[in-house]
């Protein structure tokens, strides 16, 4: 079937019993989460009322399957059906119900039918080593596959870390001699969506982005799209508040922010049953990852926004950073962290802080006494004195 006469995302939802309201609302939610303006709303409408699907061929290298578990577990109320509904998922070893010879036959059929038109999504990353022995799909293996796949692909997706950054499978030693998609891909335009696994709902505004503009998202210099990879999830992180804690403070309105942090203020967990740890203080010292780790997890976290591992008490791994499973001990805290013009260790950070307001503090007093001397020396005491109300 050619793929302008498909049946649009919105066809085969209200088939399967999917209100207008709740189509909407859908809608709604997924252009808030790609951070597009209100005014955008109608175009994400159109594009699934109108565009046919996708054709999508999901292939499984060396990994878990986790990527393909989180998909399928969006916390909203309809993206399960978005599966089989927002795309045409017509090749997928772990979902589909063909197998075998036909199950190939059928990935090849898509390359032939739809040249240049659908998605390559890719969960798990390939052995190289040996001709790629170490993984292979109907005796073939998988790195031809995936090469061949992809050829003809209009975009690839590489899902979750093992595509992405190699993970664990390509950690050192890196017996198999696995690599991720972008380093056996060239020429091909690749959207990498790290995370072990990545968020559901990352996953379906990624395919909601693809189907609604027909281009590929703003992505960061690491392939990552930057509507969920541009913050850092120290910046959003609820253990940086004293809110909880009940101790507010004056910040500046430039940092729109009115709590301060248990980070910058140099309160940390030393030990995993502490009392900080009791009281919900920062990770850091505990190896948490989180000040160089761009996610959206505190935003979206997992398991119908329940919490993220931060919130369940465990420092973040930064498993969608390069080479994260490399960048160990875990547990083990890093050994610098950026503060605003120097670098600082956590056992620091209060002491520079409190240096950088002494400065402050001394540089305005050195100003003011400086003006109300002038002003006494050339008869301005009184222009003096009022500027110094104000201040």
């Amino acid at each position: 079937m050619p793929v302008h006469t498909r049946p649009s995302t919105y066809d085969l939802l209200r088939a399967h019993g999917v209100d207008r309201r709740s189509f909407l609302k859908f809608c709604t939610a997924t252009a808030a989460a790609l951070g597009l303006e209100p005014a955008l709303v109608p175009q994400v409408v159109a594009a699934m009322e109108n565009k046919p699907r996708l054709p999508v061929i999901w292939l499984h290298g060396l990994e878990c399957t986790c990527c393909s578990e989180s998909f399928i577990r969006s916390s909203h109320l309809i993206v399960a059906d978005i599966v089989l509904n927002m795309i045409s998922l017509d090749y997928d070893d772990t979902l589909m119900a063909a197998a075998g010879h036909q199950a190939e036959e059928n990935r090849k059929r898509i390359m032939k039918e739809y040249p240049g038109n659908y998605i390559l999504a890719v969960e798990g990353n390939a052995p190289t080593k040996d001709g790629g022995v170490y993984c292979t799909v109907a005796g073939e293996t998988f790195l031809n596959i995936l090469q061949e796949t992809a050829a003809g692909a209009k975009a690839v997706i590489a899902w979750g870390s093992c595509a992405s950054n190699g993970c664990v499978q390509a950690a050192r030693p890196n017996p198999t001699g696995a690599r991720p998609v972008h380093e056996l891909i060239s020429h091909k335009a690749i959207i990498n969506v790290p995370v072990c696994p990545p968020i559901a709902e990352v996953m379906t505004g990624v395919i909601t982005y693809l189907l609604t503009f027909d281009k590929l998202p703003q992505l960061d210099r690491f392939g990552r799209p930057s509507m969920f990879y541009g913050q850092r999830i120290h910046d959003k992180c609820y253990r940086r508040s004293f809110f909880d804690a009940g101790q507010f403070v004056e910040q500046r309105i430039h940092d729109k922010c009115y709590r301060r942090s248990f980070f910058d203020a140099g309160q940390f967990v030393e030990q995993w049953d502490d009392d900080g740890a009791r009281k919900g203080w920062c990770l850091y010292k505990m190896g948490c990852r989180g000040p160089m780790t761009y996610n959206s997890c505190s935003t979206f976290k997992w398991n119908e926004g329940v919490s993220f591992p931060i919130g369940s008490g465990h420092p973040c791994i930064g498993c969608s950073e390069e080479n994260f499973w490399d960048n160990g001990p875990f547990y083990q805290r890093l050994s610098s962290v950026p503060v605003p013009g120097i670098e600082s260790t956590p056992d620091r950070v209060g002491k520079v802080l409190a240096t950088i307001t002494a400065v402050g503090a001394g540089a305005h007093l050195v100003s003011y006494a400086a003006r109300k001397a002038s002003g006494k020396n050339s008869g301005g005491g009184d222009a003096a004195a009022v500027q110094d109300s104000k201040e």
